[in-house]
């Protein structure tokens, strides 16, 4: 576990993310966007539009790919990581990303900060990964969807994640404050502690149990 590289976000610039955000619509109905199609969604002159896509896709936040129908681009990973920090900064949520304090099956974890430096969780939702490869079989996040991409998926499980965290936080629930959510990032209190996985010995095995 390490850092996220987020020095690139703060050297982007509107047409950028314009960019970006054109390639994740597109993703809406394709597996990969062609050229004139994100020109054509972001509104920006087609020539432009090629030099930003190779800028993107040197920093790793879009790929190219060829299909046997056509060639475009799809968001990596990063570059929807990149989209919901850049929203939730533009909102005055997240103002800073730390180290990594957690990783899973289905999502990633790092400490945050908000703009008067505190603390915060930040949860990237990763649907698809290893053993989950059949999410579209046991969670109902896909209805009736013939197909969908793990980053709409992973989308639809940080809202659900959101509003039961929230829901539960309202009731009086012993649970991490919710803060917001964008994408598939969940941003939430941090709670100082050790996991459970690092403790050897407990005085009150019943009293714990209890809780």
């Amino acid at each position: 576990m390490g850092r996220m590289d987020v020095e690139k976000l703060r050297y982007l610039e509107r047409e950028d993310f314009r960019v970006l955000i054109a390639v994740e619509m597109g993703m809406k109905n394709h597996e990969v966007v062609p050229l004139p199609l994100i020109s054509s969604i972001a509104g920006i002159h087609r020539g432009a539009v090629a030099r930003i896509l190779s800028t993107l896709c040197k920093h790793s936040l879009v790929a190219f790919e060829r299909s046997k129908k056509f060639d475009g681009y799809r968001l990596t990973v990063l570059g929807y990581d990149f989209l919901a920090l850049k929203a939730l900064c533009t909102r005055g949520i997240v103002g800073s990303v730390g180290n990594q304090i957690g990783v899973g099956k289905e999502s990633d974890v790092y400490v945050g900060g908000d703009p008067d430096r505190n603390d915060l969780c930040l949860k990237f939702h990763r649907l698809g990964r290893t053993s989950f490869r059949k999410i579209k079989e046991k969670r109902d996040y896909h209805r009736k969807r013939h197909s969908a991409s793990w980053l709409y998926l992973s989308r639809l499980a940080a809202t659900k994640e959101y509003a039961f965290l929230k829901a539960l936080a309202d009731r009086g629930f012993p649970v991490p404050r919710p803060v917001d959510v964008c994408r598939h990032l969940v941003v939430m209190g941090l709670i100082e502690g050790r996991t459970l996985c690092h403790v050897d010995h407990v005085e009150d095995v019943g009293g714990l149990y209890d809780r």
